[in-house]
């Protein structure tokens, strides 16, 4: 019976650097983003065409629901371009993976001391290689927009609150200094969330669609025709809802970093109530 191992396989290698069937996927969409960014570049005009229309039409639906999330047009504009490139890449990699070859065609390689045929193509989120390069890149964008929407300071003291022990110790109130402490504290399970961040996006995505190829890969090894369609049309839809799910979630990761800390909106109001006079 037909099986999918658990990592991307080599199939060529440049020097010292093996190239793997998920990364030939991933450089297949990539030439397929640039050649439609090319196209689209060359019909850009005031009086949009049909692709034009179709684009923009799109893009229009996508940050009207990212604004669900930041509530800010704003915001969800200057969000799109890290989201909405993980939206746009996830779909059109889990999609490939539904082309015919993929998983089917390929070279013959002596793995383990027996010949096998390595498919050529795999499904790019299938590795997770690159689910855990994605799931960082989210999560360093959200604290790089933090740090520049609030300061470097301002962000990371969301973490790892040293200002507010030492004001509470050199108030020397015993309540204050408690609470400083149990806020740092605090502050360093924050950071294994972040963590967790990482480990959630990569092994969502990366097990929801090896799963999905390993079953169309056993479906199809038991029976090739009409029994595996409802599969792949499943298939369709997973991906479809595994990079909304990631490009939401980048959205939310990057929308609760570049927001103010909790208690700042109040003690600008007290500012403001009263103002200290020269």
């Amino acid at each position: 019976m037909a099986s999918v191992p658990l990592a991307a396989e080599s199939i060529f290698s440049i020097g010292s650097w093996p190239v793997t069937n998920a990364m030939i996927n991933v450089w297949i969409a990539i030439l397929i983003f640039l050649a439609a960014a090319f196209v689209l570049r060359r019909q850009l005009s005031e009086k949009p065409g049909r692709f034009q229309n179709f684009i923009e039409m799109i893009l229009e639906k996508i940050l009207s629901f990212f604004d669900q999330v930041t509530g800010d047009r704003h915001k969800s504009r200057r969000f799109l371009p890290i989201a909405g490139t993980f939206f746009f890449f996830i779909l059109l990699s889990n999609w490939m993976g539904l082309l015919p070859g993929t998983g089917s065609i390929g070279v013959w390689h002596i793995v383990y001391g027996e010949l096998e045929l390595v498919p050529v193509l795999r499904p790019a989120n299938s590795d997770l290689n690159l689910t855990l390069a994605m799931a960082l890149t989210s999560v360093i964008a959200s604290h790089i927009f933090g740090v520049v929407t609030l300061g470097f300071f301002t962000h990371f003291n969301k973490f790892i609150q040293l200002g507010t022990i030492w004001r509470a110790l050199k108030t020397f109130n015993p309540v204050a200094i408690l609470t400083a402490f149990v806020e740092f504290i605090v502050g360093i399970i924050e950071i294994f969330s972040e963590c967790a961040k990482v480990a959630s996006l990569a092994l969502r995505l990366f097990g929801n669609i090896f799963a999905g190829e390993v079953l169309i890969t056993v479906i199809g090894s038991l029976i090739a025709a009409i029994v595996p369609l409802p599969f792949m049309a499943l298939e369709i839809i997973v991906g479809a809802v595994q990079a909304t799910v990631f490009s939401l979630l980048t959205v939310v990761y990057l929308t609760m970093s570049s927001a103010a800390p909790h208690g700042s909106h109040e003690e600008d109001h007290k500012k403001d109530l009263h103002p200290v006079h020269a």
